[in-house]
């Protein structure tokens, strides 16, 4: 299982279009919606040519112990879902020259399904559960060129979890933290900081970036025995929050989402599937 880069590199050469597209689209989209549908958010076809070759973004689904919720008790890995995930999309074919699946992707972490997708996201990993064949499987599909983002997830206890879940995975790999000269936030925008992106309404309701007192953001990184970037783990910070509320506020979408959620998300994926 190789994933092929080259096509969709040459998809998103020309790039981004600009930053300023988000500004002056700025609307209502980001209420949160029932399961399915699309929310008000357009929708897009795809060339039949090349329907092979458009970025999809899959989501991960899992099991997780304790307190387990989400749309229709689908569990912490539906959260945010379908709104982050279709937001995200729409701004993808809006503000790049990407060529994108507009339809919402959720797999299970099992070889057959893995290997239709080289970038997988997962979200609230703090009460993870993963059963020793799907360690297995990410295992390999991470090692044969897959792509992981995790984000979602604050404080020490959910960072202690989701370690120790990866440590089955990679029992002698260990994360190493990245700091904000690395190129992945600098690669399409430039950014001068790690962003730190709280969910709309704890920042509302406290005007801090960092939700229940966590602390500092930490983006690390899972490398392989060459030293590629397998994964990104964007702890103490929600940027699928800022996909999925972009309508709600606008203070929040300009500090936010325009700033912050999209162009690293676009650094992520654009390094992800170049690199």
């Amino acid at each position: 299982m190789k994933f092929r880069r080259l096509t969709f590199f040459l998809f998103l050469a020309a790039l981004v279009t600009g930053a300023g597209l988000l500004a002056q689209n700025y609307g209502g989209r980001g209420r949160r919606g029932e399961p399915g549908g699309r929310q008000g958010v357009p929708e897009w076809t795809v060339d039949p040519r090349f329907e092979k070759d458009v970025f999809s973004f899959a989501r991960l689904r899992y099991e997780s112990w304790g307190r387990n919720w989400g749309w229709g008790g689908r569990g912490r890995w539906a959260t945010d879902a379908p709104d982050a995930d279709l937001n995200l999309l729409f701004r993808l074919q809006q503000m790049t020259s990407l060529k994108v699946n507009p339809d919402v992707t959720y797999i299970d972490i099992e070889p057959e399904q893995l290997a239709q997708y080289p970038f997988v996201y997962m979200v609230e990993p703090g009460t993870l559960v993963f059963r020793p064949e799907e360690a297995t499987a990410l295992r390999n599909y991470l090692l044969n060129g897959g792509f992981l983002m995790v984000d979602d997830f604050w404080g020490a206890e959910d960072w202690y979890n989701f370690r120790a879940e990866m440590k089955r995975v990679f029992p002698d790999i260990e994360p190493v933290e990245i700091e904000v000269d690395h190129p992945i936030f600098h690669i399409v925008f430039d950014l001068d900081e790690k962003p730190q992106m709280p969910g709309i309404d704890p920042f509302l309701y406290s005007g801090e970036t960092s939700e229940r007192g966590s602390g500092p953001v930490h983006y690390w990184t899972y490398s392989d025995p060459k030293g590629r970037m397998m994964a990104i783990i964007c702890h103490n910070t929600d940027l699928g929050d800022g996909w999925e509320r972009e309508g709600e506020d606008a203070t929040y979408f300009h500090r936010f989402s325009e700033k912050m959620a999209y162009p690293m998300a676009i650094n992520i994926i654009y390094y992800a599937m170049t690199h």
